[in-house]
């Protein structure tokens, strides 16, 4: 943060080379994302630099705006180096929520802010690379009809299929991108009654309302209420320099936990997108790859993660969720928090970092002290069910969360919380792994989309709500005006029951015969830490005698 007295209160700069002059710096001024943004700058971690505004405005978004061009965009330009909206050498930059605690994809977040067609000729000086010039637009151009205009998302994803005809969008060329990008201008036109923006000041003063305005969104109200977070705390905006993870073959984004967070097996759970953007992994509407993408594309940067993400724990003394970008080869890190796991990988990874000296006796107690033992314990097939349930398969998909859930089919929202209302256990079913069913997700037994990552924002969520999960399930169709879905050339309607396997990634037709097996190591391991803290706990209290 600027030391000088004209700096904007409840500002805040976070770039590596001055992270040693922040101060007064807090997580529940900063918000949590930019707070861990900071102590990541100041343990040398690649962070692109960001802007920070703070919580303070949360009621009364207005009062930032003039601060924010008056003071607070010419340091993060003079931290970059580039001028936002200049023609040769812009800043482009990402807006972002952060609240003082995690609330991952329940606000919104949005990149390429400052691109425009004035500004289009600078981003290409400064890249060479056309394609990524009008990918980068075109997806500014949707992101901010949907968030800041109101425009529905399908209007511009229909466009993007229609001319894809079952092609990947990673293989459109820069002259189908420059013809979709028009295309979507006209639509915004037509959709709101007046252009694009163009001004990228009213691009910036719009999007940080929207950022701010998303605290009050109705999926963020529902996850304050299902985990007993406060509304008075409010969200802080992050205005962050541009990475980009779309700009060819050596590049892409990507979401990773440090370690396995449905089990905590001590590996890294990675999902990884080439040539794209880190919306494409969380928002839940496209599938993703793991790390050997990674490692094969760059080679040094997987390198470079691997190191980063063992700083991360020694730093943040727990497993962490971390958001990257990879551009020409280069690794860059936009965020990171402790992750959201299952009961099982809670003890395990508490358990483990106390084995490994990252955390002591009294905080891996705390951590566990509230689990029963009864969690530590995973739902699998019977195994005398197994043929059985090989003759029923549908289909495959990636598994997010571990277990066994049978239910009835439920395609929406409604049709959840009237089955549920009616004691009948539900699978909802999606197209995309979205934030915006959180609460018709707190109903259901398990989760299964035919599109979406494991660490998109809505597995997290369900991890976290302890809910059965499949994700990218491609043999999966929904046909949502006749309210039918499909396996392949098999027909299911609402009501029709399934049972998702999140252990193998497996979806069967009707109801299988499943049991509850106990880690009986782990559970030892989790008997031997309570014992040692009580006998600690005794020593002290006869101690202070």
């Amino acid at each position: 943060m600027k030391s000088n007295s004209f700096w904007p209160k409840h500002f805040y700069l976070v770039a590596t080379d001055n992270a040693s002059h922040q101060h007064k710096a807090d997580r529940n001024h900063m918000g949590s994302k930019a707070y861990n943004l900071l102590r990541m700058a100041q343990i040398g971690l690649p962070i692109p630099p960001a802007l920070v505004i703070g919580t303070h405005y949360t009621q009364s978004p207005e009062e930032c705006i003039l601060p924010l061009f008056a003071l607070g965009l010419p340091s993060l330009q003079q931290a970059t180096a580039q001028t936002f909206g200049d023609t040769r050498n812009p800043l482009i930059v990402s807006v972002r929520s952060g609240a003082p605690v995690s609330m991952p994809g329940m606000m919104e977040t949005l990149l390429n802010i400052g691109l425009c067609d004035d500004t289009l000729p600078g981003l290409l000086r400064q890249s060479g690379n056309p394609r990524l010039v009008w990918d980068a637009y075109r997806r500014l151009i949707a992101s901010y009809g949907e968030v800041v205009a109101g425009i529905s998302a399908t209007v511009f994803e229909n466009a993007l299929q229609d001319l894809c005809q079952g092609q990947d969008e990673r293989e459109l060329d820069f002259e189908q991108l420059r013809a979709l990008s028009k295309q979507y201008l006209a639509l915004y036109q037509n959709a709101v009654g007046k252009p694009f923006p163009q001004n990228v000041n009213e691009q910036l003063s719009g999007a940080v309302r929207a950022v701010f305005n998303s605290w009050h969104a109705e999926k963020a109200q529902e996850y304050r209420r299902l985990n007993q977070i406060d509304d008075a705390i409010g969200t802080a905006v992050t205005i962050q320099s541009m990475v980009f993870g779309n700009t060819g073959g050596h590049s892409g984004a990507g979401v990773g936990f440090t370690r396995n967070p449905t089990n905590g097996e001590a590996e890294l759970w990675i999902d990884f997108l080439a040539n794209a953007q880190g919306e494409d992994v969380v928002s839940g509407r496209r599938n993703a790859h793991g790390h050997q993408v990674l490692a094969a594309i760059a080679p040094e940067a997987w390198e470079q993660l691997q190191n980063a993400t063992q700083a991360l724990e020694y730093e943040f003394s727990d497993m962490q969720d971390f958001e990257f970008t990879v551009q020409d080869g280069v690794l860059h890190i936009l965020q990171t928090r402790s992750g959201k796991r299952s009961a099982l990988a809670t003890a395990r990874i508490a358990l483990d970092l106390f084995d490994q000296k990252i955390i002591d006796l009294d905080t891996a107690h705390e951590r566990t002290a509230h689990l029963d033992e009864s969690q530590l314990s995973v739902v699998q097939l019977v195994s005398n069910a197994t043929t059985q349930a090989e003759s029923s398969v549908l289909a495959h998909g990636a598994p997010a969360c571990p277990g066994i859930a049978t239910g009835e089919i439920a395609l929406d929202g409604e049709r959840a919380a009237n089955r549920h209302s009616a004691g009948v256990p539900i699978i909802l079913v999606r197209q995309d792994a979205e934030t915006n069913d959180i609460a018709a997700l707190d109903l259901a037994e398990g989760l299964l989309t035919q599109r979406g990552a494991r660490t998109s924002h809505a597995a997290v969520v369900a991890r976290q709500l302890g809910k059965i999960c499949l994700v990218g399930c491609e043999q999966l169709h929904i046909d949502e005006a006749t309210r039918t879905l499909y396996f392949g050339d098999q027909e299911f309607h609402e009501g029709d029951v399934i049972t998702v396997d999140g252990n193998q990634g497996t979806v069967y037709a009707g109801a299988v015969e499943s049991v509850r097996v106990m880690d009986e190591a782990l559970l030892e391991r989790l008997r031997q830490l309570r014992s040692q803290f009580a006998e600690h706990h005794h020593a002290r209290k006869k101690h202070n005698k």
